[in-house]
């Protein structure tokens, strides 16, 4: 990395939180990938937007990380510029029904917020590995209830450094998208409008959740959550059990024998034999059904 680079950040961004060649592997649910040139872990919006300012300037590309429940590191790393934004995870009861969270703030944290404050309708989202910005962009969802059923506004950061807030409408919330997925935005925060409930019942609700997690998905392993979109008309992992691919392995990554829809780390596994086993488990549904799966997985930095 440019040394000057280094400088000029370190006149935005503490020097603590200015990490050079991190190991991604230390911030993903994969367990697996390579250095980042840098890691920044900004503390305002200001320090986000002098970092994006100098990056763009100086042509480094940059990644906006939540939890990295949702990601798949190359083991070459990445060449550029990794901004978590670990240190905006505040939860704020704005009045009876409403919840103001950072964009860091962590899904299980927020349910448990809601639910100590008697606020119903987050349930679903409470065993979500990630955090509400990522929930934002990509629309997340369980047990039949989406973002786009909670969310009242979004604040993001533009390309340009103006702050906006977008409703819901605007914000066009789809299957495992929305209007800000893909663009060159920082989601900052999310006013999520909830509806008065009863802690206890809240509570079992989770509770009730959280047992068919653990009976149906993988959880002892790392992973990244269901590792393709549901096709349509289709459920992914009927597909590739279908294809016989239940327990396939390349490596130590793995279809899990729990469920098919999850690939799984099984402890030795490198980001490129959990690339490898997706390509391979795209190509046999492919040739057995003529159904394209796509990945939910973000790859990021260099595969072939």
């Amino acid at each position: 990395m440019n040394k000057d680079v280094y400088a000029a950040l370190e006149q935005i961004v503490s020097k603590q939180d200015i990490y050079v060649n991190e190991q991604m592997s230390r911030h993903t649910t994969f367990r697996t990938g390579g250095p980042a040139s840098l890691f920044l872990r900004p503390r305002t919006t200001e320090e986000i937007k002098g970092v994006l300012k100098l990056l763009k300037r100086a042509e480094v590309d940059f990644f906006i990380l939540g939890n990295g429940s949702n990601l798949l590191v190359s083991d070459k790393g990445y060449d550029g510029a990794v901004i978590s934004l670990s240190n905006f995870d505040d939860i704020e009861i704005e009045d009876e029904t409403l919840i103001n969270a950072q964009a860091g703030a962590m899904n299980s944290a927020i349910a448990s917020v809601a639910r100590d404050n008697d606020l119903a309708g987050f349930e679903f989202a409470a065993g979500i590995p990630g955090t509400i910005g990522g929930a934002m962009i990509m629309n997340a969802g369980a047990y039949g209830g989406e973002m786009k059923d909670i969310t009242k506004q979004v604040k993001v950061l533009t390309s340009d450094g103006e702050i906006i807030r977008l409703d819901n409408e605007t914000m066009k919330f789809g299957y495992r998208t929305s209007a800000i997925k893909g663009k060159d935005f920082v989601v900052l925060s999310a006013l999520l409008e909830l509806s008065k409930g009863n802690k206890e019942e809240i509570s079992a609700r989770m509770q009730e959740l959280a047992l068919k997690r653990k009976e149906k998905q993988p959880l002892e392993y790392p992973s990244a959550g269901s590792t393709f979109k549901r096709p349509e008309g289709y459920f992914a992992g009927k597909l590739i059990e279908d294809s016989g691919l239940r327990g396939f392995c390349v490596g130590d990554a793995a279809v899990s024998e729990k469920h098919c829809g999850f690939v799984i780390n099984r402890g030795k596994a490198t980001s490129a034999n959990i690339y490898e086993l997706i390509k391979r488990v795209q190509d046999k549904v492919y040739e057995d059904t003529g159904v394209k799966l796509e990945p939910e997985v973000i790859m990021l930095g260099k595969f072939d």
